[in-house]
């Protein structure tokens, strides 16, 4: 298979629109070729091609930032010599200025299929600056590693915010090109946009189940995006940022697992199982210890749980990491009814709510949280019929 930037580098067709015109690259560490060349090293090869900006989100076009609200700044490409914008630094919007360096921009960007991953935000704003300026944007389509599956609330209305780009829920199981021609129609954007294409992609072919595993080398697109196994998961442990548990950040296997020096793991996988067993299928929990070397906890003994997607046991069509972890909470909250849960700050520059209902696009997921008599069934009641919406919604924005 060939993903968008492989297309476009092999075929000068594709690029015969872009002959003449400027070009900008919104790109990450994960932006590469097949051969693993960076993907602005491989335009800037193009004959044909004039690259003049790029332009980097969340964590940097170099991926060096390691958490949120941590800025990159402006730089000078020291190989092309072209400006590189920072998307996540004094600004998050692209300037007057900067879309002032181009005519077209290509975005090239691994997604993990989250909503709160904020390079779907950095795309529309983007999109909208587009239609400001009159400017082209073009993506070159990249997997979706968590797939098809749709799951978790819909963002509320009034709980907009840089990882809430709009009404989508928790795992919107669209690639970055098609969640592209939803934000044009859902928000009335009039802008010139194109996807380039994947080539043989089939987003629910086994054993990657939205990744081609063994096709592709996996790259970090964020410091803690190690591996696939963290993007099926993340879904669900992304809402831990919001917590005062640790998500394994500071040790090798981050979002991928939770804990605290404070809890029993075994204790809380037993009551995750008696709360809930369904939620739990198609994936394995095991209870770990772990150190972490920064962040939350640092260089203390957690007790923790691990969430494995990597083996046999896993089931892409019956694994729910969003249930899982707000299962995992509801057990914390049972065996610990005082555990000091929620965490009290600032989250990627919301001031004024909590984290974890800045996260979750409005206050039901902690409401049912903390909540002692609501049952699975009353989130799911919540729930489901968000889930069944956006996967109506979104059919006529496929491509693949």
């Amino acid at each position: 298979m060939k993903f968008g930037i492989d297309r476009l580098l092999a075929d000068p067709a594709l690029r015969r629109d872009l002959a003449g015109r400027r070009v900008a690259l919104l790109a990450h560490p994960a932006s590469v070729t097949e051969n693993l060349t960076h993907s602005m090293d491989a335009l800037a090869a193009c004959p044909d091609l004039k690259l003049t900006a790029a332009f980097g989100p969340q964590h940097g076009m170099r991926g060096d930032k390691q958490d949120n609200m941590m800025e990159s700044p402006d730089f000078t490409d020291p190989v092309h010599g072209v400006p590189v914008f920072s998307l996540y630094g004094e600004v998050r919007r692209p300037t007057g200025q900067s879309m002032g360096t181009f005519d077209v921009i290509l975005i090239d960007m691994q997604d993990l299929g989250c909503r709160i991953y904020t390079f779907i935000t950095t795309l529309l704003y983007v999109l909208e600056a587009a239609a400001e300026h009159g400017k082209s944007v073009w993506v070159l389509d990249r997997p979706n590693p968590a797939g098809r599956p749709v799951e978790g609330l819909t963002l509320r209305p009034g709980w907009e915010s840089f990882v809430g780009a709009g009404p989508i829920p928790m795992r919107h199981g669209l690639t970055l090109g098609e969640l592209g021609r939803w934000f044009i129609d859902h928000y009335k954007l009039e802008v010139d946009y194109r996807v380039i294409e994947m080539e043989g992609y089939d987003p629910d072919a086994a054993p990657g189940h939205g990744w081609p595993l063994g096709q592709r080398t996996w790259i970090n697109p964020s410091p803690n995006a190690p591996n696939l196994w963290m993007a099926r998961a993340y879904a669900g442990t992304v809402m831990l940022e919001g917590t005062t548990l640790s998500e394994g950040r500071g040790t090798t296997r981050p979002l991928e697992l939770f804990g605290a020096p404070d809890i029993d793991a075994r204790k809380v996988i037993e009551e995750m199982w008696r709360i809930a067993l369904g939620w739990l299928d198609g994936c394995t929990l095991r209870e770990i210890s772990f150190e972490p070397t920064f962040h939350k906890h640092v260089g203390k003994l957690c007790s923790g749980v691990q969430i494995h997607t990597e083996g046999p046991e896993y089931d892409h069509q019956a694994f729910k990491p969003w249930r899982l972890q707000a299962l995992g909470f509801k057990a914390i909250r049972a065996l610990y009814p005082d555990y000091d849960l929620w965490r009290d700050f600032p989250y990627e520059y919301v001031l004024d709510k909590l984290a974890i209902d800045v996260i979750n696009g409005g206050p039901d997921l902690k409401a049912w949280v903390d909540e002692p008599a609501a049952t699975p069934g009353d989130l799911d009641a919540l729930t489901i019929p968000d889930e069944q919406a956006w996967e109506e919604l979104r059919k006529p924005y496929l491509l693949y």
